[in-house]
């Protein structure tokens, strides 16, 4: 069978293998997106079914193409998978959906990849890594499958009527262990969520969405350092959207947690560090409301004061005497949901384009290996990397890259030299 050629190829067709493709074309450049499943796929099966966007719709999009509805609604995850499906038609996007990538290595003796798939090879100059970071599962290896009690990721809950009756134990409280866990307190379940360190900016404020404070705050551009790329944030588009409170889900009834460490005997243990953790959360999230007031100030904005937002409610019983060992039978939990992340998984770039860890080598997605690219990596070139908006925007960069790159490949000096007689 012949092997099939061209010029660049994509792996992925969600967010960031969709905006690849867009800015590819605008550079002329040939190519093909193979995407294992449909696109967008993770929005559809690997979501939760209340989930919407986390930003409202005006932010959360490609420049162009706008959710239909309310601007400054959150869109609902099936609909932010159809609006990828509309945005590739749109822009008459080459993918070839149910195709799986099984390996991809360097042509010898020349440039380019030689892509395996489920549906035969194909030899690509440029290869795209589109498939993110969020690829597999992260689950620590704390409780053994023999403990008799049933656990899952985040990635496969879908609503409070799939879990056993009982209470749930939360391990995770970014976006979407608390939301999760908010989810299950409002069904009526027991509900314990081990709060570990994070960030939790306010929802809205004086009348604007936080991704509109971040960006006029030029926090969205903010270039990655040691800390950050592992914060963790919690921050909520559920209801309308709501600022997360800790406090007040300990009010509702929700037991917080500290950090989870270790289980042994039925038993898990946690940190002495909630109270750090949420005091911690509270105080990121009255700075970002006095670097909103100083904007404000600075800009002559007429925007209301807000200065009920700066009221922080008392220390629940949970914070002030913490629970520090609790037993899973005695506290009738059947069920432990992991909300701890995901791992990545590049086993199938086969081109030393790797750390020692596994992780991506790359500077702003442009890998060391020429022709090799990656996109959706967090914190690929800012903080608002990992967003539907700077996905975009990083896609951008890449393919400019490409196209200079093609440039200097196909330069011929006008006069060639005359060759050295011996």
């Amino acid at each position: 069978m012949p092997v099939e050629r061209t010029e660049a190829l994509v792996i992925g067709a969600g967010q960031a293998g969709i905006a690849a493709s867009e800015h590819l074309s605008a550079n002329g450049i040939p190519h093909i997106v193979l995407e294992r499943s449909r696109i967008a796929e993770r929005w559809r099966s690997e979501r939760w079914d209340s989930l919407v966007a986390n930003g409202p719709a005006w932010h959360d999009r490609f420049p162009g193409l706008e959710f239909p509805g309310d601007p400054d609604g959150f869109v609902p995850k099936e609909q932010v998978a159809d609006y990828f499906e509309a945005y590739a038609r749109q822009i008459n996007a080459p993918v070839r959906c149910g195709v799986t990538v099984t390996r991809v290595t360097r042509l010898r003796g020349r440039p380019g990849f030689l892509v395996e798939t489920s549906q035969g090879a194909i030899e690509a100059r440029q290869v795209i890594s589109a498939t993110g970071a969020f690829q597999h599962p992260a689950i620590p290896p704390l409780v053994p499958q023999t403990a008799g009690i049933a656990q899952m990721h985040s990635s496969q809950y879908r609503n409070p009527a799939q879990l056993a009756e009982g209470a749930v134990l939360v391990v995770g409280a970014g976006s979407s262990g608390v939301q999760i866990a908010d989810e299950l307190l409002a069904a009526g379940r027991k509900v314990y969520l081990s709060v570990g360190p994070h960030d939790r900016p306010p929802r809205a404020y004086r009348g604007r969405d936080f991704v509109w404070w971040l960006g006029v705050l030029n926090k969205w551009d903010a270039e990655a350092t040691p800390s950050s790329e592992h914060t963790t944030i919690a921050v909520s588009g559920a209801h309308g959207g709501h600022t997360v409170d800790f406090r007040k889900l300990a009010a509702r009834g929700m037991v917080l947690l500290g950090r989870t460490e270790s289980f042994a005997g039925g038993r898990f243990s946690f940190a002495p560090d909630l109270a750090r953790n949420i005091e911690a959360g509270d105080a990121n999230y009255l700075s970002l409301l006095d670097e909103a007031d100083a904007y404000v100030a600075a800009n002559g904005l007429d925007l209301p004061e807000e200065p009920e937002a700066r009221r922080i409610g008392p220390a629940p019983a949970c914070m002030t005497d913490p629970i520090l060992s609790l037993d899973l039978a005695g506290a009738g939990i059947t069920t432990i949901l992991w909300a701890t992340g995901f791992t990545s998984d590049y086993g199938w770039l086969q081109v030393d384009a790797l750390d020692a860890a596994g992780k991506p080598r790359h500077q702003r997605g442009v890998s060391p290996v020429p022709g090799l690219y990656y996109l959706g990596l967090p914190w690929q070139t800012r903080r608002g990397s990992s967003f539907i908006w700077g996905v975009w925007h990083d896609a951008k960069y890449v393919a400019d890259h490409i196209a200079k790159q093609r440039g200097y490949l196909a330069y011929t000096p006008a006069v060639q030299p005359e060759p050295e007689m011996a």
